[in-house]
């Protein structure tokens, strides 16, 4: 088990965050609103940092859901997810702390699947709309993140329990977890670097979420109509099977 350690948690208001916090049994975990520490504000994380002096800072906080809005407000994405995720590396680099970023399986081409930590990144090119959009910004802040030395970037790939739709596409596969499965398995990977793919068993939406909601009721994806969502972001999570 890892040792005690100070964790700065951005996204203190989101729902992983949450979770994260709940599921803590011996870290010091500070997790400020967006209203104290905006990470599109350097002085914000700085002073933080310089006030906790964290061992880890956890990089939840990010421009999400629903996706049709990185295709409305793409300047907001960018902001958040790209350039404030810059100043977290910056701060992270000048004050010597390691680094964790919650990525997710958009970053992946999206099309065939069972997707590696080495595999080729490339969010869904189906249409360049807010899916896609979204899958860029997150990418983008991979990019920055693997500027810092002592990192560790997390490929998750979760939602809210109870599952947030009353729908689900039997034709979109996935390796979805909730968000507090996923907090929970963040605990157990502190200690590790690089990339790890975090999610469960490949299957499709609808498999998944019907299980705790039998009466979800079944869609296929030309019935989405404000993005075109990837078919298959299915990811291989033998590297978390060997660690956890």
């Amino acid at each position: 088990m890892a040792k005690d350690k100070t964790i700065l948690l951005s996204g203190g208001g989101g729902e992983f965050a949450k979770q994260f916090i709940k599921s803590n049994k011996l870290h010091n975990i500070i997790a400020p609103p967006k209203e104290e520490m905006n990470i599109t504000i350097p002085s914000d994380i700085n002073k933080f940092i310089k006030k906790y002096s964290p061992d880890i800072f956890l990089h939840a906080a990010a421009y999400t859901r629903p996706m049709k809005k990185h295709q409305d407000r793409p300047e907001v994405s960018v902001q958040t997810n790209i350039i404030g995720t810059c100043n977290i590396v910056l701060a992270c680099i000048k004050y010597g702390i390691k680094l964790i970023y919650i990525s997710t399986d958009y970053v992946y081409p999206g099309t065939r699947g069972n997707y590696s930590e080495e595999g080729p990144l490339s969010p869904f090119a189906g249409d360049n709309d807010g899916n896609t959009k979204y899958g860029w910004s997150k990418l983008g802040g991979e990019c920055a993140i693997r500027m810092h030395d002592n990192n560790l970037i997390l490929r998750v790939c979760m939602c809210n329990k109870p599952f947030p739709h009353n729908k689900g596409a039997a034709d979109v596969k996935k390796s979805l977890i909730y968000n507090s499965e996923a907090a929970e398995i963040t605990h157990k990977l502190l200690n590790e670097t690089g990339v790890i793919n975090v999610g469960g068993k490949a299957q499709s939406v609808y498999d998944f979420a019907k299980k705790d909601n039998p009466n979800l009721q079944k869609i296929s994806r030309k019935d989405i109509k404000d993005v075109n969502i990837a078919p298959d972001t299915s990811m291989d999570i033998s590297r978390l099977k060997n660690i956890i």
